[in-house]
């Protein structure tokens, strides 16, 4: 059996790679290196360059490598950039991702695991958000996931492949034994920007929206560490191994963070006191948004372990020095 990890040199599914080897598993990844690392794939593990909705390089990789489950990272993610370029992230997520299902389909791969967002949610009513809330995405960006995730849905109806959708909320941190991190120079996630201005690799950073109805106007988030998020993929993975029907879990620490708290304690740990702009709301984004993580760790059997935002932060800034070093040297 052999695991195909699509993004596999990229900033989750790096750590998912891990995960896997070191719960002994034989896995290939499969990445165009558009925001990936060839550096971040670890030795011995077969790294195919190529897009996920190229059917020309999936059915012979499927074959050649005897894929089994496929484990989905591979996508655009920017809300901002969803808003503005529709199309593309309805032919990257959506579109190419049809392409990779049918597939696997053909090639009889038991089990796929997709990395879907709580992006479609939208604004939720309630907070923790359930995964029976109902879905109003605000953006391209979680359109184009939940579209796959309809997908996934009447796919498993149709043809013996079951499957996991995972949910997940602000994916931050990196590996706590210092092995993969986030990497991407131009990220826009909230810690990266925080850590890369702390350590003056940027000029300061920039707040969009003050003004949501939260304790300080920022927009509160629920921020998991990607350890702990690839671990919740491993235990998709036994799951369904295990014949657990097809199903949908948030991945959460069902605690939120404000923007303006993360970006205070990055000053704190760091002893940086770095320039911040307040701005105007982007499109797309919502005012406060944290999972319930009930069904999670009673269907899969995940807890977390890192769930610690001092920690995750110090893990931030830790991998960014160690990465600016690295790339200097």
């Amino acid at each position: 059996m052999t695991v195909l990890v699509t993004g596999g040199a990229g900033y989750i599914g790096s750590h998912m790679v891990l995960e896997l080897l070191d719960a002994g598993e034989k896995v290939v990844v499969l990445d165009n290196l558009s925001t990936g690392f060839a550096w971040a794939v670890p030795q011995g593990v077969p790294l195919i360059v190529g897009d996920f909705g190229d059917a020309a390089v999936v059915t012979p990789l499927l074959k050649e490598h005897d894929v089994t489950e496929i484990i989905h990272f591979a996508a655009k993610i920017v809300v901002p950039e969803s808003v503005a370029d529709p199309l593309g992230y309805y032919l990257n997520n959506t579109a190419m991702a049809r392409t990779l299902i049918a597939c696997a389909v053909e090639h009889g791969v038991k089990h796929f695991i997709f990395s879907s967002t709580a992006a479609v949610y939208g604004d939720p009513a309630r907070s923790p958000v359930t995964e029976s809330e109902p879905l109003h995405p605000m953006s391209p960006y979680g359109r184009s996931k939940l579209m796959v995730e309809w997908m996934l849905e009447d796919v498993s109806r149709a043809h013996p492949m079951s499957h996991v959708v995972l949910r997940y909320f602000n994916v931050a941190g990196a590996d706590p034994k210092g092995r993969v991190g986030q990497s991407s120079a131009n990220a826009t996630h909230l810690i990266k920007v925080a850590v890369q201005s702390a350590l003056g690799f940027r000029p300061g950073m920039e707040v969009f929206g003050t003004d949501y109805p939260t304790p300080d106007g920022s927009g509160v988030r629920d921020f998991i560490q990607v350890t702990d998020l690839a671990r919740a993929h491993l235990h998709a993975l036994h799951y369904l191994r295990s014949a657990g029907d097809s199903t949908t879990c948030n991945v959460g620490y069902q605690r939120g963070y404000s923007v303006l708290e993360v970006i205070k304690l990055v000053k704190e740990i760091s002893g940086v006191d770095f320039p911040v702009k307040l701005s105007a709301r982007r499109p797309g984004d919502v005012g406060s948004i944290v999972a319930s993580n009930g069904h999670i760790r009673s269907a899969l059997g995940w807890t977390p372990k890192h769930d610690d935002l001092r920690a995750i932060l110090q893990q931030a800034l830790d991998w960014e020095r160690r990465l600016h070093n690295w790339q200097a040297g």
